[in-house]
């Protein structure tokens, strides 16, 4: 079990471009930890591999290797949910600007987009400032 659960978890890290410190602040855990998860020297206790599957969007069942299916049964795409996740994952504080009917008729495609787009935002915005300390 702790085999596929570090391999799967390595993989959804790997997948997300996030690295072990990142992911253990998100889920409130150390990079010793997630590193020990990854490496099958640790196992997560319940809380933990719950808001591992929640981040990554996953069943706790994909993450122990019971199913192949990442997605939780009955799991339908709601983009508010996806919008909500981008600006907690970003630390976009003001999402006042939003216009909530026309972000609801968002797809798949178009969160992923958005998600970019934060992304790009992000980065430039640590770069501008990494810049003018220099």
């Amino acid at each position: 079990m702790l085999i596929v659960l570090g391999d799967r978890l390595k993989k959804l890290r790997s997948d997300k471009r996030i690295t072990q410190e990142k992911l253990g602040k998100k889920v409130n855990v150390t990079k010793v930890s997630i590193s020990g998860y990854e490496n099958g020297n640790r196992s997560p206790d319940t809380e933990t591999l719950q808001r591992l599957a929640n981040y990554f969007e996953v069943s706790v069942d994909y993450l122990l290797g019971r199913t192949d299916n990442p997605n939780p049964p009955n799991s339908e795409f709601n983009p508010m949910d996806e919008i909500n996740r981008l600006i907690k994952e970003y630390d976009i504080d003001q999402s006042g600007f939003f216009d909530i009917e026309k972000w609801k008729a968002m797809g798949p495609e178009e969160i992923k987009q958005l998600e970019e787009y934060f992304e790009f935002i992000t980065s430039r915005a640590k770069n501008k400032k990494d810049s003018s300390k220099s």
